[in-house]
This record gives structure tokens, C-alpha cells and sequence, in this order.
């Protein structure tokens, strides 16, 4: 597997989790909410892509979640200026990368 498939891997299966505790838990939907509107006013976020996740979170959150956990090229954009960054612990994402890269070598 080459580099930008395992990063495309990895980012895919920290944001299946995070699909999966949006579904169980509001907050998650409300911390990214507070992300993408503190890196707006910040200047932190291209206006494109601020507009499309303005336009995703004000969705159910089974539609964020299967965004989430698609694989199509507007997922696949949008996974790599996630405002839901800091759901995952540290600790938690770099098991997810290890898990990720064990299956790759296989």
C-alpha cells in the first residue's frame, strides 16, 4: 500500500470511530460545531471547506455519520480538514493507525 492509500486508510477508520460515538453522543456533534466555527473566525479553515461542513453539521447525525465513513472524493476531502479532530485521544488514534497499518502489511 502506498503512503497517501495508508493515510487515506487511517483517516477513514479514526472517523468510523468517531461516526460511531457521534451516533451514541451529542457532544461530539456539538465540539465540532465549536471547531469549525473557532477555525472560521480564526481563519484556520479554507472558506470552501467551511461552507461544505457548515452545510454537513447542520444534518442528522446518521447523515454526518455515513459522510463520516463514506469513501467518495467529497468525504475523502472534507475527512482531511475534520473539525471533529480532538475526539479521538491521542493515545486511542495512534492504535487506530497501528491497526491500520498491521492490516496494510498483510
Amino acid at each position: 500500500m502506498d503512503l497517501h492509500r495508508l493515510a487515506e486508510a487511517r483517516s477513514l477508520a479514526i472517523h468510523a470511530e468517531i461516526a460511531e460515538r457521534l451516533l451514541r453522543d451529542q457532544s461530539v456533534l456539538d465540539h465540532a460545531r465549536d471547531t469549525l466555527q473557532r477555525w472560521s473566525s480564526e481563519g484556520h479553515i479554507a472558506p470552501e471547506y467551511a461552507t461544505q461542513w457548515d452545510r454537513w453539521l447542520s444534518r442528522s447525525p446518521a447523515e454526518i455519520a455515513a459522510l463520516l465513513t463514506d469513501d467518495g472524493e467529497e468525504a475523502r476531502a472534507l475527512r482531511q480538514n475534520s473539525p471533529f479532530v480532538g475526539v479521538i485521544s491521542p493515545r486511542r488514534r495512534w492504535a487506530i493507525w497501528r491497526d491500520v497499518q498491521q492490516r496494510a502489511g498483510r
